[in-house]
């Protein structure tokens, strides 16, 4: 069994993270806090995340548009505009400024249908393994419920989160499902960021 994990995670650091980290085991970080709800950055705009543009008493104009993996949206009469990187507000203002050349006044409402550019990969002993959008905070064990649960010979004790910072080095974080459920290491069920690769062992 410990021969079988430790291929495992192998397999892992050469595949999944692309060999950053030895096989055989990786530091582990205590756990991050949980975000604070009113500190947070603004949603920006990401490829895959689907949109609904309307223009008041232009229906003709009303679309709903998914973000082109060049990070345009095509809107009409004013063709190819760049989404990605931008807020609702600004999206908003780049598209109303473009269609006043052919609209007066023209009054446009931006809104996000699907979070689709923000994900976690879960990898391993779930029983679907793959992408995740991140549509709403979710913690570890919410990912897992959402992609089937556990499967059957997953080692529920030692699931790991990677994360990668902005400095561009990694954190590990342990999640110990026995545990939890037993009133234990609580602050192992994080709120996932966009990015994180969940890791479950068989």
């Amino acid at each position: 069994m410990r021969e079988r994990k430790n291929r495992f995670w192998c397999v892992v650091a050469l595949v999944a993270v692309a060999g950053s980290a030895a096989c055989g085991g990786r530091t582990l970080s205590p756990p991050p806090a949980d975000p604070d709800p009113f500190s947070r950055d603004e949603y920006t705009i990401g490829v895959q995340d689907v949109l609904s543009i309307k223009v008041w008493r232009n229906e003709e104009l009303n679309v709903r548009v998914p973000v082109r993996p060049d990070g345009k949206i095509s809107v009409p009469l004013v063709d190819d505009v760049q989404a990605e990187g931008l807020t609702v507000l600004q999206l908003k203002e780049v598209i109303t400024r473009e269609l006043s050349e052919f609209i007066t006044a023209p009054d446009v409402t931006v809104v996000i249908l699907e979070m689709n550019s923000r994900a976690v990969n879960l990898i391993g002993g779930v029983v679907r393994s793959g992408r995740l959008p991140l549509q709403r905070d979710l913690r570890v064990l919410d990912a897992i419920v959402m992609m089937g649960g556990f499967a059957p010979f997953a080692d529920k004790s030692d699931v790991r989160i990677v994360r990668q910072m902005p400095d561009g080095t990694e954190q590990t974080y342990r999640f110990d499902y026995d545990a939890y459920i037993k009133g234990k290491q609580p602050e192992g069920n994080i709120v996932l960021r966009d990015g994180d690769t969940i890791i479950v062992p068989e």
